[in-house]
């Protein structure tokens, strides 16, 4: 299996930005939350649909329980040499117990490093591991008041219904079986050039815990 525990992968940006990709755990709580630290307002709001100053210990636990066939998360960070290199960003996905080949997914990249290449290159390897793994679509939820995100959906796939879970638009979309960037094709990766461009989704299933749940 190609994303198993030990993989790891070197690449180079468009720009030329090195960087080094390998599956998240739980070594990578501080990293996270120095990532989470340099997201802007916007950012953070986009990803987890309500302002939030600071990460929940509730969430963060969630974020890191990976168990890298249900719940996994390939990482991007700077590939310096650094033993505390930073991290630029994370792809995830969280497969749906009502429907095993359908998984949750989302992008987020540190605001200095969007529009670079770096949210294209971790999708097209989320797709590729996913696919490993038997899921056949993914999810995407946009806030309903997004509505210059869901016109650009629209353009992307002229067939894309969504439905609708109060202030939530639900899409899915197949998930290609590869994973070489330089092949994109289809609404998921078209979903994906937005994701790059800074406009994130949500995994429902990581937005902060309220009272009694």
């Amino acid at each position: 299996m190609r994303f198993g525990p030990e993989y790891e992968e070197h690449r180079r940006l468009p720009d030329g930005t090195p960087v080094l990709l390998r599956l998240v755990g739980p070594a990578d709580r501080e990293k996270l939350l120095a990532g989470f630290a340099r997201l802007s307002d916007e950012s953070r709001y986009a990803r987890f649909f309500t302002a939030m100053p600071r990460l929940p210990d509730a969430t963060l636990d969630r974020l890191l329980h990976t168990d890298g066939w249900n719940h996994l998360a390939i990482g991007a960070e700077a590939d310096d040499g650094l033993a505390q290199a930073e991290g630029y960003g994370i792809a995830r996905f969280i497969r749906l117990e009502e429907a095993p080949d359908v998984a949750e997914a989302a992008v987020v990249v540190v605001d200095h490093m969007q529009r670079r290449g770096l949210g294209k290159l971790l999708l097209s390897r989320l797709a590729a591991a996913a696919h490993e793994r038997g899921i056949t679509r993914f999810r995407a939820e946009i806030l309903r008041t997004n509505q210059p995100m869901i016109s650009l959906l629209h353009e992307l796939d002229g067939a894309a219904h969504p439905t609708y879970e109060g202030h939530v638009a639900v899409y899915d979309f197949a998930v290609p079986g590869h994973g070489d960037e330089d092949a994109h094709h289809g609404p998921l990766f078209g979903v994906l050039r937005l994701v790059a461009a800074g406009l994130q989704v949500a995994l429902r299933r990581l937005l902060p815990v309220t009272p009694g749940e």
